[in-house]
């Protein structure tokens, strides 16, 4: 099984009293999530499932990819680890699922699956990390598949 975690690009910060799900990206986040989005449209299998933070800012990164997704509260900000992860039916699901999300529950979802001892990794804004679940002579491995920000792309 493969996951995809892609953190939203780059938002504004919030104005006094604006809800922090109404915060849209900024014009270098929508850059950012298009240069992702095209990476990640060649690479990604078309039967990728792709779920998404009900933010603003996250649906916008999403809507970048051009491809249908669904919105659940399971990714939105103070979300858990344990939500995200039966979410995506990890590590016994089937196929790829790409999960477009916030930190501190991305990082620490990273940690978990490899087994750091560190709280959380840090992910940057409009990073993805693709991780997969494979079984290799009788033993279950996670192993990292790419890391990508949009600087680098």
């Amino acid at each position: 099984m493969d996951l995809i975690l892609w953190r939203h690009a780059e938002a504004i910060e919030p104005e006094a009293g604006q809800p922090d799900m109404t915060r849209p990206l900024t014009r270098r986040g929508e850059k950012q999530a298009v240069k992702m989005a095209a990476w990640l449209d060649r690479q990604m299998p078309d039967t990728t499932r792709i779920w998404v933070s009900p933010s603003r800012r996250t649906e916008q990164t999403a809507a970048a990819l051009g491809r249908k997704f669904k919105i659940t509260d399971a990714l939105a900000p103070h979300a858990t680890v344990e939500q995200l992860l039966e979410l995506a039916q990890w590590p016994l699901g089937n196929g790829c699922v790409l999960m477009i999300g916030h930190q501190p529950t991305l990082g620490q979802t990273l940690s978990q699956v490899l087994g750091l001892s560190a709280g959380e990794c840090a992910v940057k804004k409009g990073a993805v990390w693709w991780v997969r679940h494979r079984e290799r002579d009788t033993e279950e491995q996670t192993v990292v598949v790419t890391v990508q920000t949009p600087e680098f792309l």
